[in-house]
């Protein structure tokens, strides 16, 4: 399961497939890597990186906004590269144990949908059911500005996960989000800025409170691990995802 690479503007960079994204931000040939994705997309990663012209050894950070295992899956290959994994505290012990948090709703009522089905199998398919288990992360605090490639600043915006964090690279206008919102619904496939699915967040009424924390940011990309990337400002996101409620 090789990822795609595609420049969404001169310093940022999609990784992943068309179900899980990730990212790179490249700062003076140097990239810091947002998120991981699944195992799997260890496999051809060196190839998609040379499309966009970097390899592997010019990767000196990655940050992750959360430690769920569609988010940390090349984290181990790249810890194992020299690479150094910086995650916000109230995460760093699910990334060391593996990822499962224990949600406010069932995932029952959302096998009803095909999307959801197909999500599962393509996480399956990617190894995200044996994650790495990292328990050497540095471990960061809100409003920090990261000493990484781009220098980006620390938003915690829990809900998803307790320790969920979107990342502002102010000098490429770039917001990654994570799974603060996301396009594309991974279970029900509905499209436009919304919350994630309740099976899948730990509180949705939290992230309702943390979205007011992004809104006011000035960011021409806002970025999520789950669908197309958002070109109408961090505002007018919220403002859709409010707008669409729980999901």
């Amino acid at each position: 399961m090789p990822p795609t690479a595609t420049r969404l503007s001169p310093g940022v960079v999609r990784l992943g497939s068309p179900m899980v994204n990730w990212y790179a931000v490249e700062d003076g040939g140097r990239l810091t890597v947002v998120d991981a994705g699944v195992p799997k997309h260890s496999e051809g990663l060196e190839e998609a990186l040379s499309a966009v012209g970097h390899t592997l050894s010019a990767i000196d950070a990655l940050v992750l906004t959360h430690a769920h295992t569609d988010h940390t899956g090349v984290a181990g290959l790249l810890r194992d590269r020299g690479v150094g994994v910086q995650i916000h505290r109230l995460d760093a012990e699910l990334l060391a144990s593996g990822g499962r948090t224990k949600n406010e709703a069932s995932l029952v009522p959302y096998l009803r949908h095909a999307t959801a089905w197909r999500l599962f199998a393509h996480l399956m398919r990617g190894g995200a059911l044996s994650p790495p288990k990292i328990d050497d992360a540095v471990t960061f605090e809100d409003g920090v500005v990261l000493e990484v490639p781009g220098r980006p600043r620390v938003v915690h915006a829990p809900g998803h996960t307790n320790g969920h964090c979107a990342f502002h690279f102010e000098t490429h206008g770039a917001l990654f989000i994570g799974d603060l919102l996301c396009t594309w619904n991974p279970l029900t496939g509905r499209l436009g800025p919304q919350l994630m699915p309740g099976g899948l967040n730990v509180s949705s009424d939290t992230i309702l409170e943390s979205l007011g924390l992004i809104e006011h940011l000035d960011a021409d990309l806002v970025l999520p691990g789950h669908g197309e990337p958002w070109t109408e400002g961090p505002a007018a996101a919220v403002a859709r995802a409010r707008a669409a409620g729980r999901s």
